[in-house]
């Protein structure tokens, strides 16, 4: 099971390429960051996690930009989007944001994306919250016809394009992977028709076994193979004797918690989770 780290990356944190070379020189797998464009001060989307909304929503960094500086400061890091908030996302200027960093870090980019909480951010990209999936799931196909096709075309309700020609292509093939964000039977059900993981959080009732049946059935049922699937979950517990649960399930990647803090605090915290690598 590999163990990676989700992290906002801000201006007042440490510096993403510091943070990129810790990760790497102790063994850890992966990076992954958060988006958010901005944060509409009207704060009409109540916060899952309480009535304050963390600073760090505000203060963080473009995640291509952020990953490209922790890919181009290390060499065999992963670096993903955890997650990227595809119904605010041009997908033409997107897909070439994500093949361009996939072949300039040698194929080390993993595509974490979802359809986002905050109705009135995603309002100000011209999205609408009642049809977030639905444009979700358009965009990420016509990502993927321009990742796959030479003369990449789609029509459909949301995105529409004739043949068009873009380059460079991802270095990885057909595409990086797509994990979906998501606790729900829908999030398994897009998960099954259009990505290649599954990207839960561990929230109250979730259980390693139970998940790993949950998405091996979905597939079943849609007559996909399991096997071209996989688990990431995001925000799993520090804890070595939880993470051997994780294992045993057979979970394939978890995202240990970095806070956006200065590297004061940082650095020695990664000392500590350094050997949840290889628990």
């Amino acid at each position: 099971m590999d163990v990676g780290v989700f992290h906002f990356p801000t201006d007042y944190g440490i510096d993403i390429g510091e943070l990129a070379q810790a990760l790497e020189a102790r063994g850890f797998e992966s990076l992954f960051v958060a988006e958010h464009t901005h944060i509409p001060v009207s704060r009409r989307s109540p916060w899952a996690g309480g009535p304050v909304l963390p600073e760090r929503y505000s203060h963080t960094h473009d995640p291509f930009v952020a990953l490209s500086f922790a890919a181009a400061a290390t060499r065999k890091l992963k670096v993903g989007t955890g997650i990227a908030l595809i119904p605010q996302r041009d997908p033409i200027v997107t897909a070439k944001l994500v093949s361009s960093l996939d072949f300039l870090s040698g194929g080390r980019f993993l595509f974490g994306i979802g359809g986002g909480w905050n109705a009135e951010e995603m309002e100000n990209h011209g999205a609408r919250y009642e049809t977030r999936f639905k444009l979700m799931r358009e965009r990420v196909l016509a990502m993927k016809a321009l990742w796959t096709q030479e003369q990449a075309e789609f029509h459909g309700e949301f995105v529409s394009f004739d043949p068009v020609w873009q380059h460079p292509k991802p270095k990885q093939r057909p595409h990086p992977p797509i994990y979906l964000g998501g606790e729900t039977d829908h999030t398994l059900k897009r998960v099954v028709e259009f990505c290649d993981g599954w990207f839960p959080r561990p929230r109250s009732g979730w259980e390693p076994k139970s998940a790993v049946v949950r998405l091996r059935q979905a597939a079943e049922q849609a007559g996909r193979d399991p096997a071209t699937l996989n688990i990431t979950v995001f925000g799993a517990p520090a804890d070595a004797a939880a993470l051997a649960t994780y294992r045993e399930a057979g979970i394939q990647r978890v995202l240990l918690e970095v806070p956006d803090a200065k590297r004061d605090a940082v650095l020695p915290l990664l000392d500590k989770l350094a050997p949840l690598v290889s628990a």
